[in-house]
């Protein structure tokens, strides 16, 4: 029987999860997804098993299966902001994606979770490299009023992707 991404991982499962995301935190992706290998396939579809499984093909910048994972986590958990995230983040990287497809994709997600920083943040990154600064800079004012300002504007400081607004940003 499959476990549903609401119920929480049990043993064995939690502690092979567990490792993974040491290997991972380590800057081992192969070892993390040998652990997962041996979580029970009924976990398979997890949330929390998909977001390792994403997070390790992020790390070997295999844009392709880490957009598969994605396309499942956001089909099987759309209410995790994180989710919608990495669908978008790998959609810009795979072949035939791009920013109009992060973008598009992520947009939803600005209305669903009006309180996630990160998405604002990141639509303000690709609002900028579209070139479209006035959007961009009414999304990274929107990330600083929901989220912790000082971080942020930090962060968008050494993010290539909002270098057109940098000479506005350090400016508020």
């Amino acid at each position: 029987m499959l476990k549903t991404s609401m119920e929480p991982l049990q043993p064995p499962a939690s502690h092979f999860a567990i490792a993974a995301q040491g290997w991972l935190e380590l800057g081992n992706a192969k070892e993390a997804l040998k652990e997962l290998g041996q979580i029970d396939r009924a976990y398979w579809n997890h949330a929390d098993v998909l977001e390792l499984r994403w997070q390790i093909h992020a790390a070997e910048q295999n844009w392709e299966r880490a957009l598969m994972v994605a396309r499942e986590l956001v089909h099987s958990a759309p209410a995790r902001p994180h989710a919608w995230l990495h669908h978008a983040y790998a959609l810009r990287r795979v072949a035939g994606g791009g920013l109009k497809a992060a973008w598009k994709a992520l947009q939803p997600a600005l209305k669903a979770f009006p309180k996630e920083s990160t998405i604002a943040y990141n639509l303000s990154c690709y609002a900028c490299q579209m070139n479209d600064l006035g959007e961009a800079k009414r999304l990274f004012e929107k990330a600083i009023s929901i989220g912790d300002k000082d971080d942020i504007k930090k962060r968008a400081l050494s993010d290539s992707d909002l270098r057109p607004l940098w000479p506005v940003i350090s400016k508020m």
